[in-house]
């Protein structure tokens, strides 16, 4: 990832493993903090219980519940069960497309043990993440008919829950919003915490629940799943560059200098807000403002983020 100035990575968010370099032995990190044990990160992928850091010098290197490092990689990809490496195969030269090169998830290592594992069997899909209408698994992958006919830059899955950003800047979010992951109003957030006294379907197929009633007498409708594409109006009517997910959150990097917003979920911290307050509704960092960094990238873990900013 080449960049005219050079920048720092920073983590914040649940770190109860040690997975975050240099954030000690909190659990969790409330605040963006720089990555400190390695240096010349490119490329970060977070699991629950552990972090891949790639160098540019093709090393990566893992923190938290396992440890190790290998070199000759250019990229890699993090999971409980098992540790992804995309490397240079014989023959490769080192800027060899990806459908090009070999060795990925081979157990080369330096030092430490890497945990590769069997991949357990496909979890049923029960929360409308896949964006059909329906609550239903697919067992192969079909043409998101909502979406056909505009051209997409960038998607993310979460888990529970589906990003994608358009070519022109738009941002389209549907899946389960228990958490306020897709920045519509959320039962769980809500300061009425009464009964909930009957479900429902918006028009556009959302799944509604309401409450027994707000302070004014009107009934609160809560978004529990959205089951298609809904198109999210950032703050500002920014452009939005590049999302990510993570368990239950969402962050998303704006054209505009590059400020990152980060919202939803915050229970371990992983909305970099200072508190471990939750959010349904886009809320910049300000930390990255007031450091007057501009956001180029940013990656969720299940429950941390990490930011690139120069």
């Amino acid at each position: 990832m080449a960049e005219e100035r050079s920048g720092s990575w920073f983590g914040f968010g649940f770190c109860g493993f040690g997975q975050e370099p240099g954030s000690g032995c909190r659990c969790q990190v409330l605040s963006p903090e720089p990555l400190q044990a390695v240096r010349d990160i490119c490329r970060v992928s977070a699991s629950w219980s552990y972090t891949a850091l790639v160098t540019r010098g093709g090393r990566v290197e893992l923190s938290g519940s396992a440890s190790g490092a290998a070199g000759g990689c250019r990229d890699a990809w993090a999971s409980e069960e098992i540790l992804v490496l995309l490397r240079d195969g014989p023959g490769c030269s080192p800027g060899a497309g990806a459908g090009e090169a070999a060795g990925a998830g081979r157990r080369e290592v330096e030092e430490g043990t890497l945990p590769c594992a069997p991949l357990t069997g496909p979890s049923l899909l029960r929360h409308g993440q896949l964006g059909h209408g329906t609550l239903e698994a697919e067992l192969e992958p079909r043409l998101l008919e909502a979406l056909q006919g505009l051209p997409m830059a960038q998607v993310a899955a979460g888990g529970w829950h589906s990003v994608c950003v358009s070519e022109t800047g738009d941002l389209y979010i549907w899946g389960w919003n228990e958490s306020g992951q897709l920045a519509l109003p959320t039962r769980s957030l809500a300061e009425d915490k009464r009964t909930v006294t009957g479900e429902g379907l918006n028009q556009d197929g959302s799944q509604v629940e309401r409450a027994a009633g707000t302070e004014d007498g009107a009934p609160a409708p809560f978004i529990a799943v959205q089951p298609f594409p809904a198109l999210l109006d950032l703050p500002l009517s920014s452009d939005a560059v590049l999302a990510s997910c993570g368990s239950r959150h969402t962050a998303v990097v704006t054209r505009e200098w590059g400020q990152g917003l980060v919202w939803l979920l915050g229970k371990y911290g992983q909305l970099g807000h200072g508190d471990s307050a939750s959010l349904d509704r886009p809320c910049r960092v300000e930390y990255f403002v007031d450091k007057q960094l501009q956001v180029k990238t940013v990656t969720c873990g299940p429950w941390n983020t990490y930011v690139y900013a120069v």
